[in-house]
């Protein structure tokens, strides 16, 4: 693992990300840094501001206030800088469905500036290892929810990104392939690239997370390494994250009722 904290300048960082709609402050000042070789989860019940915070990140969202950063490029002054180091696949990926799989990717090797022949090669490696190889020149639209999510990491893996975000990854996957996803994941982060997404599944977040980011009500409440959450207690990431957001009420109550 190549993250070494402090050591490097981040890969991933937010200044004061602030965004508001109206009257209401959705995400209230986030900071975060986030180093090369890293996996980091981020956490919250829903709307707590994951996904805004996520798109904000990505440059898909301008900020009210604050600054994000990938790779010491900032997204909204250097969006085509910081976005050439960035992939990114949301929970629910929208993909071209007149397109086959393999037509998707010369698509996303033409939007990067990729060497076709070397896309190809890769698109190729890609396709074999999420086992679509063989369903590569069916339309997308034919797919299955699982083979999208696929689809989607194949396009946003191609340009060997240096940052990568992922919004619920292995939502609606099987478990085999939400394994595939998880070791994929650390075989790129043993590369050196970032790896920050979002998830509900708070066991996934304690297996595979070198940090995790829990963020309530648009705030990050706490961050660092599960030993340092757990501040000399014993208690699972599940049980610290219900007592920050205030779940474990609401589970007490659920374990009466049975």
């Amino acid at each position: 693992m190549i993250y070494t904290n402090g050591a490097q300048t981040p890969m991933i960082e937010a200044v004061g990300l602030q965004k508001r709609y109206g009257e209401t402050l959705a995400v209230k000042g986030v900071e975060l840094a986030i180093y090369p070789g890293e996996i980091v989860g981020f956490l919250g019940p829903n709307g707590a501001g994951k996904t805004t915070t996520i798109k904000m990140l990505i440059g898909l969202l301008r900020p009210s206030e604050g600054s994000a950063r990938i790779g010491g490029f900032d997204v909204q002054r250097e969006p085509l800088k910081a976005k050439a180091l960035l992939g990114y696949v949301p929970d629910q990926p929208y993909l071209p469905e007149k397109l086959t799989a393999r037509e998707y990717i010369r698509f996303m090797a033409g939007l990067y500036q990729l060497d076709q022949k070397a896309a190809a090669q890769r698109g190729e490696e890609l396709l074999r290892l999420f086992g679509l190889e063989e369903r590569g020149d069916e339309l997308l639209g034919g797919y299955s929810h699982g083979m999208r999510q696929k689809a989607a990491l194949t396009g946003a893996l191609l340009h060997n990104p240096r940052a990568f975000f992922l919004d619920e990854p292995t939502v609606g996957l099987d478990p085999r392939s939400a394994r595939l996803i998880k070791d994929i994941l650390r075989n790129v982060s043993d590369r050196g690239t970032s790896v920050f997404m979002s998830t509900h599944i708070l066991e996934i977040a304690e297996r595979m997370c070198d940090r995790v980011f829990i963020i309530n009500q648009g705030a990050i409440i706490a961050a660092g390494t599960l030993e340092e959450l757990r501040a000399g207690g014993d208690g699972s990431l599940e049980d610290i994250f219900l007592s920050l957001t205030g779940g474990s009420e609401e589970a007490a109550i659920a374990e009466a009722l049975v």
